[in-house]
C-alpha cells in the first residue's frame, strides 16, 4: 500500500458531485477577488508595518513588501494554473494528492492547519487589542481578567468575535460573502484613506537613510538567529540588506490567506475562468496597497519612532490628527474580521477535503441540507480557533503560520510542473508562461524567505511535521478512499478466485 499513491484528478471532479458532499456553486470572480482582498489586506498593514520598520528594515520596509509580494506572485500563477485545472475544494492539499501523493497530500493538509488555524486565533486577538484601543477613546475599558489572556484570564472579546464568525460560516457561502464585502468596502477606503492623507504629512529626511546600516541585533542569538545565521555563523543583525529579507520573511504573513481563494474552488461558478482571476487580482491590488501605505507611514514618522501596536494610528495622533486615528483603528477592526472569517473558511474547506477522502474522518465532510455548507468541519474549526485565541497565548507562534504557509507554496511550486508532466492531456484554462521558469523562482524565492527565518520556529515546524507522520501512518493511511477501495479491489479478486 504506497504512501505515494495518487488520487486522479477525474476522480476529484467525481466526488464533488457526490450528494451528501456537494457544494453550492455561488461565487463569481468579484466574490473570489474580494474574498482575497479580504483575507490579505489586514494584520499587514495595520501591525507589521511599524514592526518590520522599527526593528528589522527601517525605510526599507516598502521593498521588504514588494519582495514578499514577488515570491506570493510567483507562487500565486503556480496556484493559479492547479486551480483551473482542479477545481477541487483543499487548494494545496488536493493539488499535492493528484500529483505528489497521499503522504505529501496529508503534510501538506496537516500544514495547512498550521497556517488557517493557527493564523486566525492571531489575527483573533489582534482583533481584542484592537477593539480594546477603540474602547478606551469613547470611554470605556474591559476589564483586565476578560481583555487578555497573558494579563488576565480570558481573552473573552477574541472569542465571541470568533464565534460569531462561525454561524456566519455556517450560514451559507453567499451570506459570507456578502459580509466580506461590506466589510472590506470599508476598510479598503480607510487605507486609501491613509494614503491619501498620510501624503500630506511625509517628511522627506525620514526617508533617510532608506536602508539603515546594519547593527549588531540586542538578544538574538543561539534559536532566536535566522536559519541563515546558523547555517553561515553570521553575527545577528537588523537592518541593513539582510535586514530588508529578514523584513520580508516577516511581513509574509501580511499576504497570508490568498491562496484561500483556492479553496473555494467547487463552490465558484465557472472555476476555470475566476480562480485565476480572483487569485492574481486580488494579490495585485493588496501589494501595491501595502508598498503605499508603508511608504507613508515610514514617511510620516520616523522609524524610529513607530508605534509597533498601531502605528498608521499613532502615525495620526503624532501629527495631531487624533479623528483620523480612530477612524484608522475602525478600519483595522474590519479588517481583522474579514481576515478571521475567511481563514477559518479556508480551514473548514481544507479539512473537508480530507474529510471526503477519508483521512479525517468522513461523518465529518457531511454538508447542512438547508445552508450547503461543511457544518460540522466549520462548527469544529470555530470552537478550536476561539479557544486558542481566549486562552493561550499565541505571540512566539505567529512565525510559525509564515514557514507553514511557504512550505505549501514549495509544494504547489513542484506540482505544477509534475502535473505538467505527467498529465499534459488535461484541460487548462490558464497556462503558466515561462514553464517551468516561474514554478522554479517561486521555489527559490519562497525557500530564500523560509531560511530568513529563526531557528526556533524550524524546529518548532519539524516538530510539528514530526506529529503529522505519527498521525497519518496511525490512523488515515488505512482509512483514505484510496487504500479502502484498493482493499476493496483485491478482496473482490481473490473471491473471485
Amino acid at each position: 500500500m504506497s504512501v505515494l499513491r495518487t488520487k486522479p484528478v477525474e476522480q476529484s471532479i467525481r466526488d464533488t458531485e457526490e450528494p451528501e458532499h456537494r457544494l453550492r456553486k455561488e461565487l463569481s470572480a468579484l466574490d473570489l477577488t474580494v474574498f482575497g482582498v479580504g483575507v490579505v489586506i489586514g494584520t499587514g498593514i495595520f501591525v507589521l508595518t511599524g514592526v518590520a520598520a522599527k526593528t528589522t528594515a527601517g525605510p526599507a520596509v516598502a521593498l521588504s513588501f514588494l519582495i514578499a509580494g514577488v515570491a506570493c506572485g510567483l507562487a500565486a500563477l503556480c496556484y493559479a494554473e492547479f486551480a483551473s485545472t482542479v477545481p477541487v475544494a483543499g487548494s494545496a492539499y488536493t493539488f499535492s494528492y493528484a500529483t505528489l501523493g497521499e503522504l505529501v497530500a496529508w503534510i501538506i493538509g496537516w500544514d495547512l492547519i498550521l497556517e488557517f488555524i493557527i493564523g486566525a486565533a492571531v489575527v483573533a486577538v489582534g482583533w481584542s487589542q484592537y477593539l480594546g484601543v477603540f474602547l478606551e477613546t469613547i470611554g470605556l475599558e474591559l476589564p483586565t481578567a476578560v481583555a487578555s489572556s497573558e494579563d488576565g484570564v480570558v481573552n473573552l472579546p477574541a472569542i465571541l468575535v470568533v464565534l460569531v464568525l462561525t454561524v456566519v460560516l455556517v450560514a451559507g457561502i453567499k451570506l459570507s460573502s456578502r459580509v466580506n464585502e461590506v466589510v472590506v468596502t470599508i476598510k479598503v477606503a480607510v487605507v486609501l484613506f491613509v494614503i491619501v492623507a498620510g501624503a500630506f504629512f511625509i517628511d522627506s529626511d525620514n526617508y533617510r537613510p532608506f536602508v539603515p546600516p546594519s547593527e549588531p541585533a540586542a538578544d538574538t542569538s543561539g534559536l532566536h538567529a535566522t536559519l541563515v545565521e546558523a547555517v553561515f555563523g553570521q553575527a545577528p543583525a537588523n537592518f541593513g540588506v539582510s535586514g530588508v529579507f529578514a523584513a520580508a520573511a516577516l511581513v509574509f504573513f501580511a499576504f497570508i490567506g490568498f491562496d484561500v481563494v483556492a479553496t473555494t474552488a467547487e463552490e465558484t461558478r465557472h472555476p476555470q475562468r475566476d480562480l485565476p482571476r480572483g487569485i492574481l487580482g486580488s494579490l495585485l491590488i493588496c501589494t501595491t496597497l501595502y508598498v503605499a501605505v508603508s511608504l507613508v507611514v515610514v514617511g510620516m514618522r520616523n522609524y524610529t519612532d513607530l508605534d509597533e501596536a498601531a502605528p498608521l494610528a499613532a502615525a495620526f495622533r503624532a501629527v495631531d490628527r487624533p479623528f483620523f486615528a480612530n477612524l484608522i483603528t475602525v478600519g483595522a477592526l474590519a479588517g481583522l474580521t474579514t481576515v478571521m472569517m475567511i481563514l477559518m473558511l479556508g480551514q473548514s474547506r481544507v479539512a473537508f477535503a480530507m474529510s471526503r477522502d477519508g483521512l479525517l474522518p468522513r461523518q465529518l465532510s457531511i454538508v447542512h441540507p438547508r445552508f450547503g455548507t461543511p457544518y460540522r468541519i466549520t462548527v469544529i474549526v470555530g470552537v478550536v480557533v476561539a479557544v486558542l485565541a481566549g486562552i493561550i497565548p499565541l505571540a512566539e507562534l505567529a512565525e510559525l503560520v509564515n514557514i507553514g504557509t511557504l512550505f505549501a507554496f514549495v509544494l504547489v511550486s513542484i506540482g505544477v510542473v509534475v502535473l505538467r508532466r505527467t498529465r499534459p492531456d488535461l484541460p487548462r484554462s490558464f497556462r503558466l508562461p515561462l514553464m517551468p521558469l516561474i514554478p522554479v523562482l517561486s521555489l527559490v524565492a519562497c525557500l530564500m524567505l523560509m531560511f530568513f527565518l529563526t531557528v526556533e520556529t524550524w524546529l518548532r515546524f519539524l516538530a510539528w511535521m514530526l506529529l503529522g507522520f505519527i498521525v497519518y501512518f496511525l490512523y488515515s493511511r488505512r482509512r483514505s478512499r484510496l487504500a479502502v477501495d484498493r482493499r476493496a479491489a483485491a478482496d473482490s479478486q481473490l473471491d473471485q478466485v
